[in-house]
C-alpha cells in the first residue's frame, strides 16, 4: 500500500516498483483507491463539484463500497495466484479523509479492515502540506477541498498508523525508489519463495 497526501508521489512509486518486480520475474497487479469503476467514477464526479454536495455518510459508503468489490474481484483473486498487488491508496485515506469529515477514525478503521486486507508492506510518503498544495496546483489540478490545516491534521493521521514505512517525498523519484526496495526486496523471498 501507498498512503499519503496529495502530491507526495504515490503514482510514481507504485509504477517504478512495479517495474523493478516485473523484470525480477513477479506478476504484478497495479491498483488504486478509488477505482476506475462506477463508483469510483462516482467518487471522483463528487470531488470535482465539492465534497459538500454529499454528507460523510454518503461519501464514506461509496468508498465502502467501491472497496469492497475492489477486493473481491481483484486484490483477492490477484493474491490467491500470488501477484504482488501494489496499491495507490487504500482504506488508510478513507480513516484520514473521512476522519477529517468528523467520522470516528478508529471505527472506520475497523469497518475497512473487516473488508480489506492488512497489507505486507504500507509505505507511507511523508511531504509537507506546504509542498503537497504547490505540487497540486503545478499540474493543474483542484484542491479546493483542501486546506493547509486539514492537510496538516491529514499528514498526522498517516503517520499514526502502526507498522508504517516513511518515505521522504521531498526526495527524488529515484531515491523513494530506492529507499521502498530496500524494504521490499528482503521480503520477496520469504513472502514469494521461487
Amino acid at each position: 500500500m501507498l498512503e499519503g497526501i496529495d502530491g507526495a508521489g504515490k503514482t510514481t512509486l507504485r509504477d517504478g516498483l512495479a517495474a523493478r518486480l516485473e523484470r525480477a520475474g513477479h506478476e504484478v497487479v497495479r491498483t488504486k483507491e478509488p477505482t476506475d469503476g462506477p463508483l469510483g467514477k462516482r467518487i471522483r464526479e463528487i470531488a470535482k463539484a465539492g465534497r459538500d454536495t454529499v454528507s460523510a455518510e454518503e461519501e464514506l459508503a461509496l468508498f465502502h463500497e467501491d472497496r469492497k468489490l475492489h477486493v473481491q474481484t481483484l486484490v483477492l483473486p490477484a493474491l490467491a495466484r500470488g501477484a504482488v498487488v501494489l496499491q495507490d491508496r487504500s482504506y488508510f485515506s478513507t480513516v484520514a479523509y473521512q476522519g477529517e469529515r468528523g467520522l470516528d477514525r478508529a471505527k472506520l478503521l475497523e469497518m475497512e479492515q473487516a473488508i480489506a486486507p492488512a497489507p505486507d508492506v504500507l509505505f507511507v510518503l511523508d511531504l509537507p502540506p506546504e509542498a503537497s498544495l504547490e505540487r497540486v496546483r503545478s499540474r493543474g489540478a483542484s484542491d479546493d477541498f483542501e486546506t493547509l490545516e486539514s492537510l496538516r491534521r491529514v499528514r498526522e493521521v498517516f503517520l499514526g498508523f502502526e507498522g508504517k514505512q516513511v518515505i521522504d517525498a521531498r526526495r527524488s523519484p529515484a531515491e523513494m525508489l530506492e529507499a521502498a526496495w530496500q524494504v521490499v526486496a528482503p521480503r520477496l523471498s520469504s513472502k514469494f519463495p521461487r
